[in-house]
């Protein structure tokens, strides 16, 4: 059986390169390992990982090479000077960056003679491995599917982005962005409730009644925005409807005490698309906003 596993050499082990070696390493995988603090490694060579001495001894072992570091600039230190030794190599880079960063790494690496798949990583480490845990990966197509089995064994959700080595960054740091925004107003709901007496598991249920509601707003906004017409028609609520219910929103959180910065700055949104004429429209057309102003 081991002779269809793919060897993998995993550099960079902070707890997300240890979760990534150790799918690996569960999986049956030859896994070699570098580290600059070779201590970080202990773990993983009691279940069988080989600790490489250097970035090229651990290049020079497997023809998949997962790269998940704290900065591409660390990447560049790290493998940068390695030349002839990545080629012929498949370079799968799981650190976190930016759009630019993915696509200047990926030319650097065909100067190098190496495939690369820039990747981004949408959980903790405790999830790695999860059926349900998503990676996104772009690069090129071939090289992907060549790999797919073996990279899905750090998450059942893996799912390729295309060519543009820049688009896992994209979906990233949207998503985060998500995120944030999401917990930043669930906190901001939470001290609101506290000020009567409720506490935030009191509230959490509603919060994720809420929620789903949010996703069928959600899935009607896309396809107006997809559409591309600018008509995007208020099929649940005008924007100006938005506008007066938020503005009570606004008034609840200052007369409490509580920052209103967040609810003012949406306020703030709302009012200069209403003023492009968008006062009849969906909350959809607010997406004007976060466009370019050419758009």
């Amino acid at each position: 059986m081991g002779d269809n596993r793919t060897p993998v050499t995993v550099i960079g082990l902070g707890l997300m390169g240890q979760a990534l070696a150790a799918a690996f390493l569960k999986a049956g995988h030859t896994t070699t390992v570098w580290n600059r603090s070779a201590q970080k490694a202990d773990d993983l060579v009691s279940q069988g990982a080989v600790l490489a001495a250097t970035p090229a001894e651990a290049v020079a072992a497997s023809e998949l090479v997962v790269v998940c570091l704290s900065t591409y600039d660390t990447v560049h230190d790290v493998i940068g000077s390695l030349g002839n030794a990545l080629s012929g190599k498949v370079l799968v880079n799981l650190t976190s960056g930016s759009s630019d960063q993915g696509r200047e790494t990926a030319v650097w690496a065909q100067k190098q003679g190496a495939e690369y798949l820039d990747g981004a990583i949408m959980i903790t480490p405790p999830g790695i491995g999860a059926d349900t845990t998503v990676l996104f990966y772009a690069g090129t197509e071939s090289v992907f599917q060549k790999h797919e089995s073996t990279l899905k064994l750090l998450g059942g959700a893996t799912t390729y982005l295309g060519a543009d080595h820049g688009m896992p960054a994209l979906y990233d740091v949207s998503l985060l962005g998500l995120m944030w925004g999401t917990l930043n107003s669930f906190l901001h709901g939470v001290a609101i409730v506290e000020t009567a007496g409720v506490g935030a598991q009191q509230f959490l249920p509603w919060a994720h009644m809420w929620l789903d509601a949010i996703k069928m707003f959600t899935t009607d906004y896309a396809a107006q925005i997809d559409a591309g017409d600018g008509k995007f028609p208020a099929n649940d609520a005008t924007l100006e409807t938005h506008l007066e219910a938020l503005k009570h929103l606004v008034h609840e959180s200052q007369a409490l005490g509580i920052d209103a910065e967040l609810p003012k700055y949406s306020q703030a949104l709302m009012e200069r698309v209403i003023g492009q004429g968008h006062a009849k429209n969906s909350y959809a057309a607010v997406v004007k906003a976060y466009r370019k102003p050419t758009e």
